[in-house]
């Protein structure tokens, strides 16, 4: 059984991966996959946070974009690598994580969401108006992206050519994010999400667990930014904008939380609407909003859940049979 599960989901990979170039539209196509994959990658680094530790951060922007703006100022003011401007993402996301989680870890629920936006419009509010992060102007000349190795050229300067390292960056996310669940601090950060005082009882620290899983997912959601800089090849305070946010909570509730497919699926749903039925920037915001409100008012389990209902509505109920006792008569 393991090894069919295993056969399927090489399969699957390899038909998502071909699958770009079997369309016509084969340049667009390729646009699309590669946004879909750093953008889904994004929010898995959130998803860990929300369905897994039971909060809702809305800092994670900042760490996309910490992963952006040290690869944009490394590339173009340092002139280093790839797999340098990779390294010293995670490495600053990390940092950022530190310093935000443990000002904000100690707060719960509606404080700790709205202190994390707080943080975030901050963020925002630096990374416009500061010169040495490129201020409105934003930081262009960015290189395409160089992780060649001795003896082997891996470079990529147009979608197409970017497309591989996307996918493998997924492939690796969602490898990460299944493992880290069935991992001890994914089951401890579970506990310390549904029962703090047991979890404590059980020898869980649960401040220790919270810092981590934000450890955790920072890096993630950095990688991301890292590779989207390469991607656009210009970088500014856009980054930060509501739009990113509103994406990242989207693809994590849209399908149900702890879906290890939903956020990928989700996001490929919304940016496929944005690519080939977009009915005008301003519109399709106002439709991502709204599938936002829609799941969170409506169908808080996704539309999983929303599906699992509808199945038990329509179930046909099997009558109930009743014991009959038959006496005989005496003789």
């Amino acid at each position: 059984m393991a090894r069919l599960k295993l056969l399927a989901l090489a399969a699957t990979g390899i038909a998502v991966f071909l699958l770009p170039g079997l369309t016509g539209a084969s340049g667009a196509a390729y646009s699309a996959a590669v946004l879909i994959a750093i953008f889904a990658v994004m929010a898995y680094g959130l998803d860990v946070v929300v369905s897994d530790l039971g909060e809702v951060s809305l800092a994670h922007t900042v760490f996309f974009a910490t992963g952006s703006y040290t690869t944009a100022l490394l590339a173009t003011q340092a002139g280093v690598g790839s797999w340098v401007t990779l390294a010293a993402s995670i490495a600053t996301s990390l940092v950022m994580a530190l310093i935000i989680g443990l000002v904000t870890l100690r707060l719960r629920e509606f404080v700790f969401s709205l202190v994390t936006y707080a943080v975030a419009v901050v963020a925002m509010s630096i990374a416009a108006n500061w010169d040495f992060l490129g201020g409105s102007d934003g930081i262009r000349g960015i290189p395409t992206l160089d992780l060649s190795i001795p003896g082997l050229a891996l470079t990529a300067g147009n979608d197409t050519e970017l497309w591989p390292y996307a996918f493998a960056l997924l492939v690796i996310t969602i490898y990460l994010i299944d493992r880290f669940r069935h991992s001890r601090l994914g089951t401890a950060a579970m506990m310390t999400h549904l029962n703090p005082r047991l979890a404590t009882m059980t020898g869980i620290d649960p401040a220790r667990v919270r810092l981590q899983v934000f450890l955790f997912s920072a890096p993630i959601s950095a990688s991301a930014g890292w590779l989207y800089t390469y991607q656009r090849a210009y970088l500014s305070a856009d980054i930060l904008e509501i739009y990113f946010l509103i994406l990242m909570l989207t693809a994590v509730v849209l399908f149900g939380r702890r879906q290890l497919l939903g956020p990928l699926a989700a996001t490929a749903l919304i940016l496929i609407q944005e690519k080939f039925f977009s009915l005008g920037g301003y519109f399709d915001k106002i439709i991502l909003g709204s599938a936002l409100i829609l799941i969170l008012a409506f169908f808080p389990n996704g539309l999983i859940g929303m599906v699992h209902q509808l199945y038990r509505l329509i179930k046909p109920v099997k009558p109930t049979t009743t014991a009959t006792s038959i006496t005989t008569p005496e003789n």
